[in-house]
């Protein structure tokens, strides 16, 4: 049977009210009282019931964090931030993963609001943000991660895509290279369309260059492969020159294809770079040129946000903060 605080009042010769104390504001209580209570509370096994006290508070401890892919290293990175920031507020954070799903995204938003979390992050995986701003609206703050929303209520912490597309393909077009593919996924998911928005930008400023725009169902290894295996197959004069990849997933998939299946050489055949520079972008057979984001302070900062959102005297004059990406250069695309 559960240890009640009842239970542990009476061990530890204090009210029920000491004991409260002890647990949630041990500045008002005298040192060595602490101490005893939390020996009692260790020898006995007691556990607060944490539910009931955020059905008492309105709130808890917790704050809800959904990804469109938890199994890219991006994220994850993105995810690590966010709780080490947590942390140091004495909280924690909830993971969902979407998997580009807005479904699935809309059942995450329906646990966390049973859960009672502080506020909620989230990388949306659709356009429509108007749920988010009805929930927030409903007293859940919301901070969107990696995507910004113009013209809506919603503080975000983003990296400029567009300029990130844009740095690509203007080095790969700095590299001689004119015949340039774009290897993505859903246009439907915001960053993939700002990247092409960056890349056709670029190819704009080149006479001659084209781009071709290679769309995928996911933003996988697996999906990457898949194109690898199709460019491979192509005769040589329909190839293109370089493959700008939507992110560092998928041109980890093209490279395997490229240099595994086929008698293509990455650079000198074809120049490949990806986009976030994930830790493995370095470790590849051909180390991969990417587009550095900085994804732990992209969670830190996500955070951050909500956390001076939430404290009403803190002064939030920055709903909206916006990292710069860059340029990483390495073997894939330097001969």
């Amino acid at each position: 049977m559960a240890v009640s605080v009842r239970e542990v009042a009476a061990a530890a010769s204090v009210s029920v009210g000491t004991v409260s104390n002890v647990l949630n504001r041990p500045e008002k209580v005298a040192p060595e009282t602490v101490e005893r209570v939390l020996s009692v509370i260790q020898d006995l096994g007691y556990v607060r019931n944490d539910a009931a006290r955020q059905l008492r508070a309105g709130r808890s401890r917790t704050i809800g964090l959904i990804v469109l892919d938890a199994g890219n290293p991006f994220f994850a990175e993105v995810a690590r931030g966010a709780e080490d920031r947590a942390a140091e507020a004495g909280m924690s954070v909830l993971l969902g993963n979407s998997d580009e799903s807005p479904q699935r995204e809309a059942g995450y938003l329906d646990l966390f609001r049973e859960q009672r979390v502080n506020g909620v992050l989230l990388t949306p995986a659709g356009e429509s943000v108007a749920g988010l701003e009805r929930m927030q609206d409903a007293g859940v703050p919301v901070v969107l991660v990696d995507r910004e929303a113009p013209g809506t209520s919603l503080r975000s912490v983003s990296v400029d895509d567009v300029e990130g597309g844009h740095l690509a393909v203007q080095h790969l077009l700095s590299r001689g290279r004119t015949r340039i593919a774009y290897v993505c996924g859903p246009r439907s998911i915001r960053q993939v369309a700002d990247r092409l928005t960056g890349a056709q930008r670029a190819i704009a400023e080149v006479p001659g260059a084209q781009l071709e725009v290679i769309e995928l169902p996911a933003l996988t290894v697996l999906q990457g492969r898949a194109a690898g295996e199709q460019l491979v197959a192509r005769p040589r004069a329909e190839r293109p020159d370089a493959v700008f990849a939507a992110n560092d997933l998928l041109a980890v998939g093209l490279l395997q294809a490229l240099q595994l299946m086929g008698d293509l050489r990455v650079p000198d055949d074809i120049a490949l770079i990806g986009y976030d520079d994930i830790d493995f972008a370095a470790a590849t057979v051909v180390p991969l040129s990417s587009i550095r984001q900085p994804a732990h302070l992209i969670g830190y900062t996500a955070v951050d946000l909500l956390l001076r959102h939430l404290d009403a005297a803190a002064d939030v004059d920055e709903p909206h903060v916006r990292f710069q990406p860059e340029l990483v250069i390495r073997a894939s695309t330097s001969p």
